[in-house]
């Protein structure tokens, strides 16, 4: 079974937007260590409310900054 993924893409969208982690944490209301994690791809879970708060900020949608990756070789996944 291939082994799946979740890939989180905020860094790029932050480079994209040109807009500051620090400038973000602060709209949505987190810090900016909170933030990391998320951005890293390290947290167990995100709120659809935190969600919706970063996609307004970047004036994007979900689907940008969160994609998923199938691999059918793990040793070429990781």
């Amino acid at each position: 079974m291939p082994e799946t993924n979740i890939v989180i893409r905020l860094d790029v969208m932050l480079a994209r937007r040109k807009v500051k982690s620090k400038d973000l944490a602060r709209y949505i209301g987190i810090t900016e260590q909170n933030l990391s994690i998320i951005k890293l791809g390290k947290a167990k879970g995100i709120r659809f409310a935190t969600l919706a708060k970063i996609c307004e900020f970047l004036e994007c949608k979900p689907g940008d900054i969160i994609d998923i990756e199938f691999c059918e070789d793990e040793a070429i996944c990781d």
